[in-house]
């Protein structure tokens, strides 16, 4: 029986994606509710026919009363068979109608709404480009992706348990009152004026503070996670405490704003509990004055009473369902700031696969200024033939990572082109472009997975011997066999931990180095390849290097300028243009920067004096 409502509707069900989702919070919903409309319908009738059922169980209780004003013998000869159909409804029809009406909220609603907006939301998100991942905590944006769907389900659950039902309850004991004698409408429609007032006061205060509540929630997750993120910097800087009091301010601010949400809630109930009294004595005393008149029936006065005692149980949970309603609503706004962006850095509409078939690269008149008047690129023209080996060099901040970025098209170049074998990277699909292009990172972070895992994220249908051939290539494979984690797990088994941090800088980069070898790309980027590596492991390393290197389409990134002597050419950039290009001999012979930036080198390294910039 579960299984039935629980496939009812698939939270994975295909659907077109868009890159400008609706900014506003109605239409938002509507988009996610498409797969459940019939459901949400049926759950719709169900609480309306919950609510007759309740309403009838009370009009049937007064009847009872009435009944029993005869003779005990006589009741049961005119109304015994009628009192064990009663019996029986209550006891088996009720109970399958109120099951019906549970698991449709309970098995088909709440696990496969919040499913659905969360992996819909995290696909989303998943497409925007690394220039908006920088720009916001990771953890602010998951706590977005993990609280919007729970909530977005919570308020759909309420919309259904509660409002519908209670609207529905509330019209049924109108007609109840009405039936009975029709001035027991006169209390209950004062009654209902003044809390319409009173949800209408609270509702309109509950969504706004809630969404700055939620606000402040994240908040405080995005600086916790950061400090946890970079938590070998707060321990190597003695920083414990000023991270305590960054989180502090968040952490208050968060109390504050709960603190305001929660002033309008003792407000409702205190008020609410004055309104009920009202009703109770309102109805169930003029019901009593009409007995004592005689135009009413002990029944009716019974009926009346249990009806506003029922009344006076649910307005409470009925004002909690609707401010919590407004509540997650509040929520689900919050996290739109978020998986509603629009995706800026899509592809274009005629895109088409990249055709790699030798490996030139072009620059043309690049630009690339990240909006600011200064730093990255500046009109750089560089032409890269099919497996060329190019070094890049310069001081921080003259562009290197800036163009290493844009060839990735991690960002759009605010002018210029670049031409991949004459194709415009603009114009074809990102992913065929990124899949054709290996890079090696200075920052080798990997993935919360096992070695294994990380080493196939750059081929993952390659097979077992050809990892393990990656993983010898790049020397890792010694090492990976005598890894193990907390949980036991050993070798290319054992999972290492948050970006890679159960390893040594060393043993990540070699991990990189073995997924790169695994993805073989045509067009190579090092960044700093060797750099977290000692002297031995590097020079091990660089025979595999410039074994990767034949055949492709090489520009690396260094420091350490010894690392690419041997390139076919080597450029210089300085404050985001070229300004030397040649072979090392040719460059040393000129006496230009890249001579001095040779003559100045200790270890190997350029002196990096100058004051670095963003690149």
């Amino acid at each position: 029986m579960f299984k039935f409502f629980e496939n009812l509707v698939d939270p994975y069900v295909p659907y077109e994606e868009s890159d400008t989702p609706p900014t506003r919070l109605w239409p938002f919903m509507r988009l996610y509710m498409v797969p459940f409309r019939r459901v949400f319908w049926m759950a719709g009738i169900m609480s309306v026919v919950v609510a007759a059922i309740e309403i009838w169980l009370i009009y049937y209780m007064g009847r009872i009363v009435d009944i029993l004003a005869g003779d005990p013998m006589e009741v049961w000869r005119d109304y015994g068979t009628e009192i064990i159909v009663v019996a029986v409804f209550i006891l088996l029809i009720r109970p399958a109608i109120q099951a019906f009406d549970v698991m449709l909220l309970n098995n088909t609603i709440l696990p496969n709404f919040g499913t659905l907006i969360r992996w819909r939301a995290h696909k989303h998100v998943l497409r925007q480009s690394v220039g908006w991942f920088e720009n916001d905590f990771a953890g602010r944006i998951a706590n977005r992706i993990m609280q919007t769907p729970p909530a977005a389900g919570e308020a759909v659950f309420q919309a259904f348990d509660a409002i519908a039902f209670s609207i529905a309850y509330i019209i049924g004991a109108g007609i109840l009152l009405s039936d009975s004698d029709p001035r027991l409408m006169l209390p209950l429609i004062g009654w209902l004026a003044l809390y319409g007032w009173l949800v209408h006061w609270t509702v309109k205060r509950v969504q706004p503070a809630s969404k700055a509540a939620s606000d402040a929630r994240s908040l405080v997750t995005g600086r916790v996670v950061d400090a946890y993120t970079n938590i070998h910097s707060v321990k190597l800087f003695a920083h414990n405490t000023r991270e305590v009091e960054y989180a502090k301010d968040a952490i208050e601010h968060a109390r504050q704003t709960f603190q305001n949400e929660m002033r309008i809630y003792s407000v409702m109930d205190v008020v609410l509990t004055l309104l009920n009294g009202l009703l109770i004595v309102a109805v169930v005393g003029w019901a009593f004055w009409l007995w004592m008149q005689g135009q009413a029936s002990v029944g009716v006065v019974a009926a009346a009473t249990a009806l506003t005692l029922r009344l006076n149980a649910m307005t409470g949970w009925i004002m909690w369902a609707l401010t919590s309603f407004f509540r997650q609503l509040g929520v689900v706004a919050e996290g739109m700031e978020t998986i509603a962006q629009p995706i800026t850095l899509v592809d274009a509409k005629d895109a088409k696969p990249l055709d790699m078939q030798e490996g030139r690269i072009e620059l043309r008149e690049l630009s690339h200024h990240f909006g600011r008047d200064s730093g990255g690129l500046d009109r750089i023209s560089l032409n890269v033939q099919p497996g060329e080996k190019i070094g890049l060099v310069g001081r921080s901040g003259a562009g290197k990572s800036t163009l290493v970025k844009l060839l990735l098209r991690f960002y759009d170049a605010e002018r210029g082109q670049i031409l991949i074998d004459g194709q415009d990277i603009s114009k074809v699909t990102q992913d065929t472009l990124r899949d054709r292009i290996g890079m090696v990172q200075q920052d080798s972070s990997l993935l919360h997975r096992s070695v294994r895992d990380n080493i196939l994220y750059g081929k993952p249908e390659a097979s077992e011997a050809e990892m393990l051939e990656a993983a010898k290539k790049a020397e890792a494979h010694d090492f990976i066999l005598d890894l193990e984690d907390p949980q036991g797990r050993t070798g290319y088994d054992a999972h290492v931990g948050e970006r890679g941090v159960k390893l040594s800088g060393g043993q990540r980069q070699r991990i990189t180095l073995a997924r790169v070898i695994l993805k073989d790309a045509p067009i190579l980027l090092l960044d700093e390849a060797t750099s977290a590596l000692d002297s031995e492991v590097e020079a091990a390393i660089q025979e595999t290097l410039y074994g990767m290197m034949e055949g492709k389409t090489v520009i690396a990134i260094a420091h350490r300028l010894s690392t690419i002597a041997h390139m076919d050419r080597i450029v210089v950039l300085d404050q985001g243009r070229i300004v030397e290009e040649g072979g090392h001999a040719e460059l040393l012979a000129q006496g230009g920067l890249y001579a001095r930036f040779w003559s100045r080198q200790s270890g190997g390294f350029i002196n990096a004096d100058e004051d670095e910039a963003a690149e």
